[in-house]
Formats: C-alpha cells, structure tokens, sequence
C-alpha cells in the first residue's frame, strides 16, 4: 500500500518589508536584505516611493496610499518600512492590520523615553533637516537627540543618489567617526533612525561602549529569531 501523502502548508514570511522604490545595495544588516533574517522574508517595492519623496520634513505630505494598499496584500508575521521617516505614519498603518506593525525604530521612543532624557539618548537619522517633531510623535523632546549623517557621508551619498555600488568598508568607518565625534559623556544609549544603519550597529557598540536600539531589534521583540544574532 501507498504511503498516504500529506499536502505541504505553506509557512507564511516571517516578515513582509514595504520598501521604498530603490536599487542601491542592501548590504547584510539592511532591513530589506534576506540576509538578516533567519527566516523567509517578503519584500514588497512601492513604486514610486522614492527617498526624496519619503524623507521629507513634512510627512503629511507623503502619498501614503500605496502602502495602504501593500499593507492589505502583506503575507508576513510582522510588517516593517524600509524607512524610518515613515513614523510619521504609524498609528494610521498599524490601524489597518491586525499583524504586528513596525514603521521605523522612532517607534522604540515610548519604551525608551521612560529610562533615557533627551540629553542621554543620541538619535541617528539619514538627514537630520527632514527629520523633525512631526515624526517624533508624542516625545517632541527628542528633537534636540537628533543628529543626522553628513551630506558627503559616503552612506548617504549612496541611499540619496540610488547609487548601486556601497563600500560597506567605507560607510562603517565614517559613521563610526561621527558618532564619536558627537558623543557627549551624558550620552547612554543610541537609537538608529535609518533602517540602513543596522549593518554598523555592532562596530557603534564596540567604538561607544553603548547599548544600541534600531529597527531590527523591534521587530525581534516582536518576533523572536527572526533576526541573525549578528546583527542583535
């Protein structure tokens, strides 16, 4: 007699990734790299989200639409941006889907106001002029955390122009710099703003001394070991 076969479930993603209509490379780390997970991913592209549309300093702005519509066909556990300047968003996404949604690291506020002032937390963002109060939602206070990445920065020269080659090398070691050019003593913990900030977040660590909160952290709490351990 015939062994009786069973039919094969699909497991779903472990997280669908709205990302941003790019081609610049998503180095390991990057929140839109399959190489940072240690399960399946889906990545859906909004066309027409280009960087200079999203990071912008007036959200409100930003057609929002699309994402509606991705967020209604995601597959995945949980549902992330590829941008963190789509906090803004949050509240309004969220509400539209009963999975686990995570518009950017921004989000790690609420929990991390309550252990850190302003003058003890340093937010890393993409381009500090367009981040504003208006993404910070209810900790305003913040704003005076931001520091952005400089233009001739070698990662933002790449996310800005869509370049298609990334000196990994290059980005990690000027950001690094940076960083520890702005830290202040009263500086405890670090919160990355940029979703493709994560791939320095173990040389930020290891070069500050300080625990490092991002985008990829949230969506592990959210689900765990979904994230590969080296970039946690």
């Amino acid at each position: 007699m015939a062994a009786q076969q069973h039919p094969t479930i699909a497991m779903p993603p472990a997280v669908t990734v709205l990302q941003l209509d790019t081609d610049f490379p998503r180095i390991a780390g990057d929140v839109g790299s399959r190489a940072t997970y240690r399960d399946n991913i889906e990545i859906i592209r909004i066309r027409a989200a280009t960087v200079a549309k999203v990071v912008t300093d007036t959200p409100d702005q930003i057609d929002i639409a699309p994402f509606e519509t991705a967020l209604g066909s995601a597959k995945g556990e949980v549902i992330v941006t590829s941008c963190g300047f789509l906090a803004y968003w949050q509240n309004h996404l969220a509400s539209q889907t009963y999975k686990p949604f995570i518009s950017s690291a921004l989000v790690a506020l609420e929990t991390l106001s309550q252990s850190y002032s302003p003058e003890e937390l340093l937010i890393l963002t993409f381009d500090a002029d367009s981040l504003n109060v208006s993404h910070l939602g209810q900790h305003k206070a913040y704003a005076s955390s931001i520091l952005g990445l400089p233009i001739t920065c070698h990662l933002r020269q790449v996310v800005s122009n869509n370049l298609t080659h990334l000196d990994a090398d290059l980005a990690g070691a000027e950001i690094v710099a940076h960083v520890s050019k702005h830290l202040t003593p009263k500086h405890r913990h670090i919160l990355l703003e940029c979703t493709n900030l994560p791939p320095y977040k173990a040389a930020l660590a290891r070069q500050t001394g300080l625990p490092v909160t991002d985008i990829l952290t949230l969506i592990e709490l959210a689900r765990a070991g979904t994230i590969q351990p080296d970039f946690l």
